[in-house]
């Protein structure tokens, strides 16, 4: 094992491996295409673990990252972002090397598509299901007809579909609030998918996020699945139901650099730029930046969560724990932080980890 001396992404290749064999394995089940978020480990060498699972297509989150996995090999991308007009010149560079799909969710980029594509490209419309970030929502027929009848006019475009990310899952306060979500975002793109399947016999309906992924049962009417951060999960995930820790496939290791009794806490060399700031809310009913794990006899143990990041400056890091667990730590010592959320975690990451040794750079290093 590399010495760690610093703060350190560290990845569990088992796991990994078991949560893409078992989203695998569920796609199979309900006929679905597998089209997994690559955004979430934006490695290439990680993406090539999935590839022993039969994965041949994959969501990425911008053109430079399109462009990053193209060069490793990968030939069928969709890039899940609203499409960036100004960039129409790399997308249809990248067109011309690859099947490429992109999103539109006006009528600008539409027209802008229409007239500016030089090469075969596919088209989805993204949709809002509810979680009022970004797309159209599904009752804006007349937005989606005006776009399709520009989508047409485009000789070099081919409408694929339908496509959502229901990120409100994330909000849920229980699995079943998960479950209606995610019923409510399938019922919304199975209507529109029916509405104009005579005109466009081949239309697909694709959706994207973990939490439904991994639970929910009920596909109908779905073609493609991306989820992206199961491959990793997170304390996020472990909050909603989603996933156990066992599943939960990372850690931030952070090395141990003052102790301060008076106030139950301590300080770690670990902070924002590396764990960002998301949160959640602790038992205590404070916001928590991560949970903690240590090591006695070699061994990992979970902290109870009165234990936690507590607060995050830039590169500092506070640890609040209870007197019972204090002289746990000791100046010198590395302990591991479960992330709030992993995608954030590791894009702040140069390079990961393994817990067998092995580094890995990121397409972005």
């Amino acid at each position: 094992m590399i010495e760690i001396n610093q703060p350190t992404f560290v990845i569990d290749k088992k796991i990994c491996l078991r949560n893409i064999e078992k989203m695998a394995q569920k796609a199979d089940k309900h006929g679905l295409r597998f089209r997994p978020h690559f955004k979430t480990h934006q490695s290439a060498e990680i993406g090539e673990w999935f590839r022993s699972f039969g994965v041949k297509s994959i969501t990425v989150s911008s053109v430079k990252m399109a462009n990053s996995f193209a060069s490793h090999g990968w030939d069928d991308i969709t890039i899940a972002f609203p499409l960036n007009i100004l960039e129409i010149k790399e997308i249809n560079t990248l067109a011309k090397k690859i099947k490429l799909n992109v999103l539109v969710e006006n009528r600008e980029a539409a027209e802008v598509l229409t007239k500016k594509t030089t090469n075969p490209l596919g088209v989805y419309i993204k949709i809002d299901t509810g979680f009022n970030r970004s797309g159209i929502a599904a009752s804006e027929t007349g937005s989606i007809l005006y776009i399709l009848n520009s989508l047409t006019e485009g000789k070099h475009l081919e409408f694929k579909g339908f496509l959502s990310h229901a990120g409100h899952t994330y909000q849920a306060k229980s699995t079943n609030e998960i479950f209606t979500r995610h019923f409510d975002a399938v019922f919304k793109l199975k209507a529109l998918k029916n509405r104009y399947l005579n005109e466009f016999p081949h239309i697909e309906v694709s959706i994207g996020d973990t939490p439904s992924c991994s639970i929910c049962d009920n596909f109908d009417g779905v073609d493609e699945i991306r989820p992206g951060n199961f491959v990793f999960y997170d304390l996020m995930q472990q909050n909603l139901g989603v996933c156990t820790f066992n599943d939960i496939a990372v850690r931030l290791v952070v090395p141990v650099v003052g102790k301060y009794i008076s106030r139950n806490e301590i300080v770690i060399y670990g902070g924002a730029v590396h764990l960002s700031k998301e949160s959640i809310v602790n038992i205590n009913g404070k916001p928590m930046f991560g949970r903690i794990v240590i090591r006695k006899n070699n061994e990992p143990v979970l902290l109870e969560p009165l234990n936690y990041v507590h607060q995050l400056f830039q590169e500092h890091g506070i640890l609040k724990v209870t007197q019972r667990d204090f002289n746990n730590f000791q100046v010198g010592d590395l302990v591991e932080i479960i992330p709030v959320h992993s995608c954030l975690t590791a894009n702040l990451a140069k390079s990961y980890l393994t817990t067998e040794g092995e580094v890995i750079r990121t397409v972005h290093s």
